[in-house]
């Protein structure tokens, strides 16, 4: 899978957290944050979908099994209007202030999720097209990827939202697209075993953040 080189914010550190259902993500997430802020860094933790106003909106559409079935096209879209309000009015400003913002899902998750899971063809579809624009093909300096066999993370849910209860051959082509985003762009992914132990997986994600940390404005 190839994409070409998008925009990195000249100000902040923009650090996404990728991967399938019950990989760690939010964990892992709000470990970094601790640390972070431990070390004196504004920071801003937030996620897709639904980290804003109009983002909540859509996530409840997105995520309810209540919707039931809804065309490709208008669930990419719908994840794309999240994106777009979620970088315009949290992302982009955080960034500006010199902040590191960690994102628990971005980009990577249309394109696994809406793109290799439903079967569409992130060029021939547009979907990549669309979901560029909509976040004005700005890309995370950092993205932890935390690759877990499909089986292993849906068995962490006692219940689950429409994306969880998709079939196991879904969940499948989603971890595909995953390790085909990062395989294509290596320079700026770090794909992690979310099997390994909580606070070993918090500690290579430390370490490989550490260079960009002087980017970002202290406190």
């Amino acid at each position: 899978m190839h994409t070409e080189p998008g925009v990195h914010s000249s100000t902040g550190v923009f650090v996404c957290f990728e991967g399938g259902e019950g990989a760690g993500k939010s964990t892992q997430s709000s470990l970094l944050r601790q640390w972070l802020e431990s070390q004196g860094y504004a920071v801003v933790l937030t996620f897709e979908p639904g980290d804003t106003t109009v983002g909540r909106r859509v996530r409840e559409i997105v995520l309810d099994p209540a919707t039931g079935a809804l065309a490709d096209r208008t669930e990419a879209l719908l994840y794309a209007a999240d994106k777009a309000e979620h970088v315009e009015t949290l992302v982009l400003p955080a960034l500006a202030r010199g902040a590191v913002v960690i994102t628990d899902r971005y980009v990577d998750s249309t394109l696994a999720y809406q793109g290799a899971g439903r079967g569409m063809d992130l060029v021939d579809d547009g979907l990549e097209r669309v979901a560029r624009w909509a976040t004005g093909d700005l890309r995370p300096h950092l993205t932890v990827l935390l690759d877990l066999e499909p089986h292993h993370g849906l068995g962490r849910f006692e219940t689950r939202d429409r994306i969880e209860g998709e079939s196991l051959e879904f969940h499948l082509r989603v971890r595909a697209a995953f390790l085909a985003l990062a395989a294509a762009d290596p320079d700026h992914y770090l794909v992690l075993d979310a099997r390994l132990p909580v606070d070993e997986i918090a500690t290579v994600v430390r370490e490989a953040i550490a260079g960009l940390l002087a980017q970002a404005v202290r406190t």
